[in-house]
């Protein structure tokens, strides 16, 4: 299984940059996805999942309006579109996904990082 995230880079402050996380090895449909970022020094935190069942999406406030989660089936690909950009949304950006197989089991993996820069 490989998740290759992409997509990454240098923006300016109120940019947008357009964060893919492409699969092989599972079907993505399949799993539940979630974006994460991390700061060297500080603890990673999520900016949004697109669930399994329904596609509901989640974000988190301090996301909430500039952050969208979408799935591309065909490309077996979930993307991040990250518009209004702030200098504090730099950061090394994550794909993590998820499928429950029994009660007690999850099948759970990590992509690469992307980094993200923001400049203001």
């Amino acid at each position: 299984v490989q998740l290759q995230a992409s997509g990454g880079g240098l923006v300016p402050s109120g940019g947008s940059l357009r964060l893919s996380c492409a699969a092989s090895g599972i079907t993505l449909k399949d799993y539940s996805v979630g974006w994460f970022r991390r700061v060297p020094g500080k603890q990673s935190e999520g900016v949004g999942c697109i669930s399994s069942k329904n596609d509901n999406m989640y974000y988190p406030d301090l996301v909430k309006g500039r952050f969208i989660i979408s799935r591309v089936n065909s490309e077996n690909t979930v993307y991040l579109q990250m518009s209004s950009l702030k200098p504090e949304d730099t950061a090394v950006y994550y794909c993590n996904v998820e499928r429950r197989i029994n009660i007690a089991t999850r099948e759970n993996y990590w992509g690469q990082g992307t980094l993200v820069t923001v400049s203001s």
